[in-house]
């Protein structure tokens, strides 16, 4: 069993910043991509940035040039900066992580309990 927990969400005024954290714990034997996606009420899930484990990068059009993924493997963490902060960054962010328990194992797909961000104008 894997287990993921968020943190860093809250209340910033546009314009601001906030940064979040998700910790990954218990059976790991390897991560690969790390995560973050967002949902706003009445909408869909969406991807907001992925991290692989070499370090590549992908945004949303959306966030490029504000948000910053990054992680620490020997911490198994993942963490999304988010500068420049828009209403519309307002929504539940999750964590999404795709682990492999063993050698042998596939990648499962994890997910964080999510987190809050409101931005206030």
């Amino acid at each position: 069993q894997v287990q993921l927990v968020e943190s860093g969400g809250g209340l910033v005024q546009v314009g601001g910043s906030l940064r979040l954290s998700c910790a990954a714990s218990g059976r790991i034997f390897s991560i690969n991509d790390m995560g973050w996606y967002r949902q706003a009420p009445g909408k869909e899930r969406e991807l907001v940035a992925v991290i692989s484990s070499g370090g590549s990068t992908n945004y949303a059009d959306s966030v490029k040039g504000r948000f910053t993924i990054s992680r620490d493997n020997a911490k198994n963490t993942v963490y999304l900066q988010m500068n420049g902060l828009k209403p519309e960054d307002a929504a539940v962010y999750y964590c999404n992580v795709k682990v492999k328990v063993s050698r042998i194992s596939g990648h499962l797909n994890y997910w964080g309990q999510g987190t809050q961000v409101t931005v206030s104008s």
